[in-house]
């Protein structure tokens, strides 16, 4: 992992939301206490059962948030995009990690001390709320995805997940091939099925058209009826 500093006028940059509620003095503190780290795809991050220490902001990058389960088999929790905060949840519960982090691809992530974002915290009311919300926003997605991933059948669960990284990375200059080149074993992992019921079933999806595979590639055709069939479930 490599480790690069940053200007001021950097920092504020990447972190527009924790930047602005600042002072002269507080933004004086986080730049002393700011660090950036490169990671290369399939590195990981940090590992379910390890303690918390420091705020993750994805400066650029695409990187998976799971959970080993049963068998070996992963699942994965959600998805980071650009300029999304993560691994903070289990410092405010005095847990260590639940889950794992890894790069889907080689990414820049910044990192600040939670000691440092504490202080922050007791200093500043308008941070503060600034958390309480972004865990409100992450706690509504999880409760959502929950009721997609057990309660949905297996063409409803890839629909709704392919529909979930067209939302999250957007598309290419086509505005039709997801941006993210999943394995159909990531892609398996995302969507709580086995890769092969995956691999099946986006097969499927190009017999009746709704998308088009080219290796990784997917290029949506027929997003309104993915929806549908991501809704139907």
């Amino acid at each position: 992992m490599a480790k690069k500093e940053l200007t001021e006028k950097e920092i504020a940059e990447c972190i527009p939301d924790l930047w602005m509620p600042l002072t002269t003095e507080q933004r004086e503190f986080l730049v002393q206490n700011f660090t950036i780290q490169k990671f290369k795809k399939n590195e990981t991050i940090y590992c379910e059962g390890e303690k918390p220490m420091h705020l993750m902001c994805l400066l650029n990058g695409k990187v998976k948030i799971y959970k080993e389960g049963v068998g070996g088999r992963n699942q994965i929790i959600r998805v980071i995009k650009d300029k999304e905060y993560f691994a903070y949840r289990a410092y405010f519960a005095e847990e260590n990690f639940v889950t794992a982090a890894a790069a889907f691809e080689p990414c820049t992530i910044c990192l600040i001390p939670m000691s440092a974002i504490m202080k922050l915290l007791s200093e500043n009311n308008e941070l503060a709320i600034f958390f309480i919300r972004q865990l409100s926003i992450d706690l509504g997605i999880a409760d959502e995805r929950t009721v997609n991933l057990t309660q949905k059948h297996i063409r409803g669960r890839l629909a709704e997940s392919l529909l979930f990284l067209k939302d999250t990375y957007g598309v290419e200059e086509d505005q039709c091939t997801l941006s993210i080149y999943l394995s159909r074993e990531d892609l398996a992992n995302l969507s709580n099925m086995t890769t092969s019921n995956a691999i099946r079933t986006l097969s499927n999806f190009a017999t009746e058209k709704l998308i088009t595979i080219d290796g990784r590639k997917i290029k949506i055709i027929e997003e309104d009826k993915l929806r549908k069939i991501s809704k139907i479930g």
